[in-house]
């Protein structure tokens, strides 16, 4: 799964980098991205192409109580086009989640060691999305816009430490991921495989593992490389 992530690329550069007809809504550095906190999304409407804030975790629109999204917050790909919550968006509403990182980590016994990921540019990156809308039945006119992110399978250099990564989609398959039209799950399969290109992964602070902690700290490598579990079996 996908877990914690950073966004702390400015707005103009996001603009630039997904080709927005206008720059996202500036939500500052984060370094520590939690779900159901606000993250940017590049939904798959007609016209021209905007990033907009939603929150993370989704909530379908059958839901009677929100709280169901903070369960919600990666979607398997594999079986999403099967799932309540997720078919009709994987249909209709996909987008593509804005990051410049993400973290996994790494279990040594009783330590949870955490590894920060970039892609090798060190740069702006798109994650498949599903999005839904909802509203509760007394107030429809308050209407909450949420996301899951998708999942797939581990590439090399994931698979270290997790088994399922994020689906990092490449800028030749935005056009089609972000498709208005109804697409059906077995067209869209060939979109989400594990990430083909470098991704740089560096050993970081346990800072980062409070999800309440943010700051340029997060990133920070470790003082001290995590030991190697072959070696601890070996004594």
């Amino acid at each position: 799964m996908c877990g914690r992530f950073t966004q702390k690329t400015p707005a103009a550069d996001l603009a630039d980098v997904f080709e927005l007809d206008q720059e996202p809504s500036e939500l500052g550095p984060r370094f520590n991205i939690a779900p159901t906190q606000p993250v940017l999304v590049i939904a798959n409407r007609p016209g021209p192409r905007r990033a907009e804030v939603m929150r993370w975790g989704l909530v379908p629109p059958w839901a009677t109580d929100p709280a169901i999204g903070n369960q919600l917050v990666n979607a398997r790909s594999e079986t999403a086009g099967t799932k309540p919550s997720f078919r009709q968006a994987l249909r209709q509403r996909r987008g593509l989640l804005l990051m410049d990182g993400f973290f996994e980590w790494q279990t040594l016994g009783k330590l949870k060691v955490p590894h920060y990921f970039q892609v090798a540019d060190r740069g702006a990156f798109a994650v498949a999305a599903l999005w839904e809308q909802w509203a509760p039945a007394d107030d429809p006119a308050q209407v909450l816009t949420t996301c899951a992110l998708l999942t797939t399978a581990p590439n090399p250099t994931v698979a270290a430490l997790h088994d399922r990564m994020a689906v990092i989609l490449p800028r030749s398959a935005w056009t089609a991921w972000l498709d208005p039209q109804p697409c059906t799950a077995e067209a869209l399969a060939p979109l989400l495989v594990p990430y083909l290109g470098e991704l740089a992964v560096t050993q970081v602070s346990s800072y980062v593992n409070v999800a309440s902690h943010q700051g340029a700290q997060c990133i920070e490598p470790a003082n001290s490389p995590a030991p190697n579990p072959r070696q601890q079996s070996l004594f």
